[in-house]
């Protein structure tokens, strides 16, 4: 593949990060309360701590867990302390509507490196990029998945999205959410600086450019295999 869009890894399972760096497929990785719950991990930070001496040199996003202002301020705190290239996650928004555009620039303001989450309106892309320091930069996390399964075409919002992020210097935006391989294409498309893939689509990215007669092909193996180890037959009269 030759892309521009930086691919990130996305979850919370260290073997599935460590598999995936080996095969040199990504330059960072990030994670969150869900994908955390799902992993069944049950205690955060020593998680976050092996995961950042895990890769010490990549940059790896961990969210706040609080849900008030002074609460996330002094966990981002203590997040941004377990290594230079760690990222701290905020959302754009609280779970009672307010934004936390206060919190994201006192934070940026710090000197912390901000990944501004859950995002998925061009409002709350210019929110956050307002927010940003542009001498500390940060990342911008659109959620275009989470878009289009609204019925919404993500595509528009990502291009404006790109356009407001590199207003200023060292802030980046994030593709969110990725649904399938070919988001990666798109992300590169519209301008984005990061797509943040799961395990398993980046399990898929080996197929990228097989011809599309061979994908009929290896389809058809598939089948084939598992009407096999089915043991099934059809009855039909000769």
């Amino acid at each position: 593949m030759d892309l521009n869009v930086k691919i990130y890894a996305d979850g919370a399972k260290l073997a599935d990060m460590q598999a995936v760096a080996a095969q040199g497929l990504v330059t960072g990785f990030t994670t969150n309360p869900s994908l955390m719950k799902a992993a069944g991990i049950t205690d955060y930070l020593a998680f976050a701590q092996k995961a950042v001496a895990t890769f010490p040199d990549q940059s790896i996003s961990f969210e706040v867990f609080g849900n008030t202002p002074d609460r996330m301020l002094a966990e981002a705190k203590v997040l941004a302390g377990l290594g230079q290239h760690v990222a701290v996650k905020v959302p754009i928004i609280r779970a009672n509507g307010e934004d936390n555009a206060a919190v994201i620039c006192e934070l940026s303001n710090a000197g912390v490196q901000v990944n501004v989450t859950a995002i998925t309106t061009l409002t709350q892309v210019k929110l956050a990029v307002d927010a940003l320091n542009a001498k500390v930069g940060g990342i911008v996390s659109v959620f275009a998945g989470r878009v289009a399964d609204t019925g919404v075409d993500p595509l528009p919002l990502m291009r404006q999205a790109a356009g407001l992020c590199h207003t200023k210097e060292h802030v980046e935006l994030l593709w969110a959410s990725t649904r399938e391989v070919f988001n990666v294409v798109q992300a590169e498309q519209t301008g984005c600086d990061i797509i943040t893939v799961p395990p398993k689509i980046l399990a898929k990215l080996a197929k990228f450019g097989t011809p599309a007669v061979q994908v009929s092909v290896d389809t058809v193996k598939t089948f084939d295999a598992d009407i096999a180890s089915l043991g099934f037959t059809i009855p039909v009269t000769e």
